[in-house]
């Protein structure tokens, strides 16, 4: 019985930092799902939530310290007993339609200021407790190290994290997910007040003079600031490219994050995981896939084979940073400063990447920042616990030729992908580059986001006109327009404006109308490109998320309604539910055409349109055209819905346009609930 007794503290302990962390990351992919949508879906979205969340980290983890150094613990257990209370004002956990963008504000502090009034005192208090129930329980078990709480921790995250995309986010929808999220802090506030109240009549920590050991050198909190900051840049950075080139889906919100928590787990759990004379090779190895994958292009290799290459080298470079932070950790009465440090780190690692690189670079170079900056601050920590000057010696001189190739392979990556540029510009939704590439009658203008194609224009004074890549005459949209013609004067809305190319099938007594969320595109597509200025059509361009403005808009009596705002392979989810669909066929004439660009390498969209049109009574087909890059024509789908049924038959559809097959019981996607699981290729 008393052996029972004793072992309850520790398990009330472990349920409590456990359900903490467990909530902590359960509720980053919840709250990025929910307001998403309302800034167009971009990968950018997540970089800046992942900042908020550091941000909050590095304040829990400095509100601990100062409850550990400045207050008794009585004191500490009433400020927290009240904070935690305070928290159930903000329940349950819900976005606010009030924080809907408009169109001209910041995107970033936009979504900084959401995060914080909705989420903000929550995820606060459970950023603390972390530290705060280690250094708790150091002070109540002075016999045990609290470290492997913090791998419990870890533990915790990880598998909230890996729950979202897998049994979370296919099977609940969002205002379910937000109740229980609710519930279960509910239960945190309890458990952890319980050991707030418990704790009330403890002696102070650093009073205990069986657990002071001697402080920490001066340079070993800067190497845990620095050992940590290294992989919080490299996980956010290759999140953002990822997540911009294939879909800014929780998946790959999850995949490295969860992989940086495992990192914590294996190196802080115990000692044995990381071994220096297996993982020092594989951290040079990692170091130089990371650098020299980007430079092969998203279709030189097979996804999978590309995607799990690039995760396991993140891994090993985040084994070896947590392996040396771990080896550094000091005895408990420095816990808190330990934990502020790692924070500290995590920190500048958002604020980098999430705050500063959008708007000081015109490309993504933090990501080049990232890999080579782990090689200089990894070799000074290995190069110290050389015992020999010989062997200093030889180690700098192999760091230096190490870190020289990673510098030179990302210095020529990012060369080639500036040289040709006209233009090179950047904001939060991505980079933007205008190349002139060939000569004569072939020389053309491209258009791009990252590594994705957003519009081609020949310079040739005679085809100008001429519309290229995914809007050739052959392809879905093309057609459509050639198809409707023949009715007269038509009202065409787009969805994303890209170079401007539709703007060709423009004539004197149609009207335009184009929707379009970066204002960058939009300058480049006036003043780079030709398509809208010799557009005869009269043409509005709204700034904005196109969805949250139609649903704004009285009825614009479309005659068609082009949907071609995906980024590339990335899917702006919250433009293919049900309540979108709606949106659409509320500003469509009764025998309008809503047409979808779906061309993806990575997913089966059609269905998803399919089901969505066959709720609404209205026939959905597809439009495949085949490639030809010697005339600018480039594979593409295009999903067409109509309600009129003769639409289909007209001569430029008949033999095109193709019936859609939707898998038996294919579940439509709503605002509440989508899972691309269900649409992988």
């Amino acid at each position: 019985m008393s052996s029972l007794r004793s072992r309850l503290p520790a398990v009330h302990y472990g349920l409590t930092i456990f359900l903490s962390a467990f909530l902590l990351f359960q509720v980053q992919p919840v709250i990025g799902k929910m307001i998403l949508p309302w800034f167009g879906g971009s990968a950018s979205v997540w970089t800046t939530c992942m900042l908020f969340f550091q941000m909050l980290l590095l304040l829990g983890y400095l509100y601990s310290h100062f409850l550990m150094r400045s207050l008794t613990p009585r004191q500490q257990s009433l400020v927290h007993i009240v904070l935690l209370a305070s928290c159930l004002l903000f329940l349950p956990l819900a976005a606010s339609d009030s924080w809907r963008p408009h169109g001209d504000e910041n995107p970033t502090l936009r979504i900084l200021a959401l995060l914080t009034a909705t989420i903000g005192l929550p995820y606060f208090v459970l950023s603390t407790t972390g530290p705060l129930i280690q250094a708790w329980f150091a002070r109540e078990r002075k016999d045990v190290v609290p470290y492997r709480l913090f791998a419990l921790s870890n533990f915790g995250s990880l598998l909230a994290l890996l729950a979202y995309p897998l049994a979370v986010e296919p099977w609940l929808p969002t205002r379910v997910q937000s109740l229980l999220w609710s519930l279960l802090f509910v239960c945190f506030t309890a458990l952890c007040a319980a050991l707030a109240w418990r704790g009330r009549n403890g002696q102070p920590l650093q009073a205990d003079p069986g657990v002071t050991g001697l402080p920490p050198p001066r340079l070993h909190y800067l190497c845990w600031a620095a050992l940590a900051a290294c992989p919080s840049i490299l996980m956010i950075a290759d999140t953002s490219y990822l997540t911009e080139n294939v879909a800014p889906i929780p998946l790959l919100w999850v995949l490295p994050l969860a992989l940086y928590l495992l990192s914590f787990i294996f190196c802080f759990e115990r000692h044995g995981w990381y071994q220096r004379r297996l993982f020092l090779p594989l951290f040079v190895l990692a170091l130089g896939a990371l650098a020299y994958l980007p430079t092969l292009g998203m279709n030189a290799m097979p996804l999978l084979a590309a995607l799990g290459l690039n995760l396991l080298a993140f891994f090993i470079v985040c084994m070896v940073c947590h392996g040396e932070l771990a080896a550094l950790k000091p005895t408990p009465r420095y816990l808190t400063s330990y934990f502020l440090m790692l924070a500290a780190g995590g920190a500048v690692g958002g604020l980098f990447v999430g705050l500063l690189a959008p708007y000081c670079f015109n490309a993504r170079y933090e990501y080049s920042v990232g890999i080579v900056l782990a090689g200089l601050v990894v070799a000074p920590v290995l190069l110290h616990q050389c015992r020999t000057a010989r062997g200093r010696w030889a180690g700098g001189l192999l760091a230096l030729a190490v870190l020289g190739a990673l510098a030179w392979i990302r210095i020529a990556d990012q060369l080639d992908e500036i040289d040709g540029a006209k233009l090179l510009v950047r904001d939060f939704y991505g980079t933007q580059g205008v190349y002139d590439v060939g000569t004569g009658e072939d020389a053309h203008r491209t258009l791009m986001h990252g590594q994705i194609i957003h519009g081609k224009q020949y310079t040739a004074a005679d085809r100008m006109a001429q519309p290229t890549t995914y809007y050739t005459e052959q392809s879905g949209v093309g057609r459509t327009l050639r198809a409707l013609a023949s009715k007269g004067p038509l009202r065409v809305g787009l969805v994303g404006l890209g170079a401007g190319t539709l703007a060709a099938y423009g004539r004197a007594q149609d009207r335009y109308r184009i929707y379009e969320i970066d204002p960058l595109v939009v300058q480049l597509a006036r003043t780079q490109f030709s398509f809208l200025r010799n557009n005869p059509a009269a043409t509005d361009i709204v700034l904005g998320d196109a969805r949250l403005t139609l649903e704004r808009e009285s009825p614009q009596q479309f005659d068609v309604l082009v949907i071609d705002a995906f980024s590339g392979d990335s899917v702006p989810v919250h433009l293919l539910t049900r309540e979108a669909f709606a949106s659409y066929f509320r500003h469509l004439k009764p025998d309008g055409v809503l047409a979808l660009h779906v061309t993806n390498r990575f997913l089966d969209i059609p269905p998803v349109v399919q089901v969505a049109a066959r709720s609404f009574g209205r026939e959905a087909r597809l439009v495949s055209t085949e490639g030809d890059r010697a005339r600018e024509i480039y594979h593409s789908n295009w999903a067409l819905v109509s309600a009129d049924p003769h639409f289909f038959e007209r001569p430029e559809l008949l033999d095109a346009a193709q019936r859609i097959a939707a898998p038996p019981g294919f579940r439509i996607w709503t605002d509440d609930f989508s899972s691309l699981f269900a649409v992988l290729k």
